[in-house]
């Protein structure tokens, strides 16, 4: 059992990917700015990442926040930020493409596919906003993507169990479904029960407070009025529970 269900945790930072390499997470899914549901890291971020951990690094590739329609320039973009990510050694690039009437980009996704070769290709939950998930499941597997991260087409995995399990059966072994969207210890054993899936995909961020002594709460930087006084990291020791629960039959 343990060494069929795979873990993947998604990070923003090198000390994020370190704790999930040594919590047992078999990939990381790296981001920037996942205060926007994640986009593309810097290269200077994936290289560090990269030499940092021996665990698989998939990058993300998504050139800005809000809807998966892209422009002509944003794929260009994305583009080029796939060949930096191949140039860089990763093992793998996610991304999600929509076209107007919210069905897969299926040319624009093959194109990428083709540019990343030989590294494996995520299609992220972009699929879960999609006008028909299993059509655009069929797509994403005509267009040669290699696993699909999807939460059912509903705001969390538990929520959209039923789904992700006729999705699994759907797939067969033609594509890999990846479970994600508030995935926790406390409900991930059901999930694997309820639907099949073998791979599991989570966030695991816990705050951790400034260590600046001297603040000016009068200024802010960002777009919303979150705290700036503190940033999010994964921890080992969640990590290393959340996969525990999903690999162990009496924790089920």
């Amino acid at each position: 059992m343990a060494e069929s269900i795979k873990l993947e945790i998604c990070v923003d930072s090198v000390a994020s990917a370190i704790a999930a390499a040594r919590g047992g997470a078999h990939r990381v899914e790296l981001c920037s700015s996942l205060i926007e549901g994640g986009v593309t890291p810097s290269a200077g971020m994936t290289a560090a990442v990269r030499k940092a951990v021996s665990i698989g690094v998939h990058v993300m590739i998504r050139p800005r926040g809000s809807d998966f329609c892209y422009s002509d320039d944003e794929f260009q973009v994305m583009r080029r930020d796939v060949i930096m990510a191949r140039q860089l050694g990763v093992h793998g690039v996610v991304f999600g493409i929509l076209d107007l009437d919210g069905k897969v980009d299926t040319a624009r996704t093959e194109e990428l596919v083709q540019l990343a070769a030989p590294m494996a290709v995520t299609f992220h939950r972009a699929f879960d906003v999609s006008r028909d998930v299993f059509a655009s499941l069929r797509d994403l597997q005509e267009a040669g993507v290699h696993r699909v991260l999807t939460s059912g087409g509903r705001g969390s995995a538990a929520e959209g169990a039923e789904t992700l399990a006729r999705l699994v059966a759907a797939a067969g072994e033609k594509i890999v479904v990846m479970a994600g969207g508030g995935i926790r210890q406390n409900n991930v054993a059901s999930l694997i029960e309820r639907t099949g899936v073998r791979e599991i995909h989570a966030g695991l961020r816990s705050a951790v407070t400034s260590a600046m002594r001297y603040r000016n709460s009068e200024v802010s930087f960002g777009a919303t009025k979150s705290d700036e006084d503190e940033y999010f990291v994964a921890e080992e020791s969640d990590v290393r529970s959340l996969l525990h629960a999903a690999v162990t039959p009496e924790a089920r």
